[in-house]
């Protein structure tokens, strides 16, 4: 009975042995697992942020793609899954095929656009600008009014930048039609210039930082007061300032002073050489009327595209400054104070630059007829500039009172 007793109790023994082994065992397995779960949360978390900071990006990138329709096909799209729909594009080169490696480091730095209308009699000074503007990577778009393209070949660059061809076309022809802000979204600014413009005494990456810092987001460098053609005294440059909003002038036909509101005395730039922001862009691109391909009479609504008061959102920068040189190449002759003269079956000639500013004058009183018509039948719309200055009084009055 005794030696019954001392086997059992042995056995108990061991087995309670074997218990506070197996608990042994786990106890040491716990660390290890420990250290499992906080390195797969922290993989989930880094990933949660890579996922939030991509997102964000892609909005600030593409913050004018179709989010509204891109959610909610309509049935012309609903055929496709929603993943693969891409609303957006854009003007970079892509090569017909890359070596893996090039494939992993192909990412996009132009982050600027400079477009502008061309003719081949001016391709020395385009060449000059477009040399000034390709060494800080911006993209360069050429629309060729004159049919020549094949003369561009030469240039160490003409590859390199997008040629766009249609005959005898203004600048806002092209733009209607080749810069639509879905197309141009990934373009923080866009330069939309003319090519008669001297570019000596401009620098585009000081003359960004400038206009980053001002906050501006519809602007034009400042012209040489020895320019060819100068049509708005706010325009010139000012000697003494790095960028003005408003000009004063108290003799001509037009008087801007202190109390002068919008265009041509504040908030305004001209056609020639104007510089957009993404945003301004993608309402300026909405005023461009399609068949109005001259643009006159736009320069005065611009400002109405400056995401806020235009008397502080435009501006015109005097230390970076262009010449005008006044090149009328469009249905001209290439030449500064040159006239074209065609003839017609036998008839008395006519001259090409008469014509095209008689088209443009018309251009402007449809232009202003519709911008008119448009204010009075939407109900709607509210003047934000009118609505500005009766607030504006109504401060300077309880502040005089």
């Amino acid at each position: 009975m005794k030696t019954f007793k001392s086997w059992h109790a042995l056995i108990n023994k061991r087995n309670a042995l074997y218990e506070l082994g197996k608990i042994g065992s786990k106890m040491k397995q716990l660390p290890f697992m420990g250290v499992i779960c906080i390195v797969m949360l922290f993989i989930v978390y880094r990933t949660t942020i890579y996922q939030h900071h991509k997102t964000e990006m892609e909005m600030k990138l593409y913050r004018f793609e179709m989010v509204k329709d891109y959610q909610q096909p309509s049935g012309k799209l609903r055929s496709l899954p929603r993943g693969i729909m891409q609303v957006r594009s854009d003007l970079e080169i892509r090569p017909l095929w890359m070596s893996s490696s090039s494939r992993q480091a192909s990412v996009n730095t132009n982050k600027n656009l400079l477009a502008m209308p061309v003719g081949i009699m001016q391709k020395e000074n385009v060449d000059d600008v477009v040399q000034k503007f390709l060494a800080v990577n911006f993209t360069i778009i050429l629309f060729h009014y004159d049919g020549n393209v094949d003369g561009w070949w030469d240039l160490d660059w003409g590859d390199k930048a997008i040629h766009v061809v249609a005959h005898n076309q203004t600048k806002w022809w092209f733009a209607k039609r080749f810069l639509h802000p879905n197309v141009v979204s990934i373009y923080d600014y866009i330069f939309l210039w003319d090519e008669d413009l001297g570019v000596d005494h401009f620098d585009p990456k000081r003359y960004l930082q400038i206009v980053k810092t001002a906050g501006l987001e519809i602007s034009q460098p400042a012209l040489d007061p020895d320019s060819t053609e100068i049509h708005h005294k706010i325009t010139i440059r000012s000697r003494t300032k790095k960028l003005h909003r408003r000009v004063y002038e108290l003799r001509g036909k037009t008087k801007c002073s202190k109390v002068s509101e919008g265009p041509p005395c504040s908030g305004f730039v001209e056609g020639m050489a104007p510089v957009f922001t993404r945003s301004a862009w993608y309402c300026a691109w909405h005023l461009i009327q399609n068949d109005l391909v001259h643009g006159w009479g736009m320069d005065m609504k611009l400002g109405y595209c400056a995401q806020g008061v235009r008397s502080k959102k435009v501006g015109v920068i005097d230390s970076e400054y262009i010449v005008h040189k006044g090149i009328q190449s469009l249905g001209g002759s290439g030449y500064p104070a040159t006239r074209t003269t065609v003839k017609r079956n036998g008839a008395s000639g006519f001259d090409l630059r008469t014509e095209i500013r008689r088209q443009s004058t018309w251009e402007l009183e449809v232009f202003k007829e519709r911008w008119n018509r448009a204010v009075e039948e939407d109900k709607n719309w509210v003047d934000p500039f009118l609505r500005y200055q009766s607030r504006k009084k109504q401060t300077s009055t309880h502040l005089s009172s």
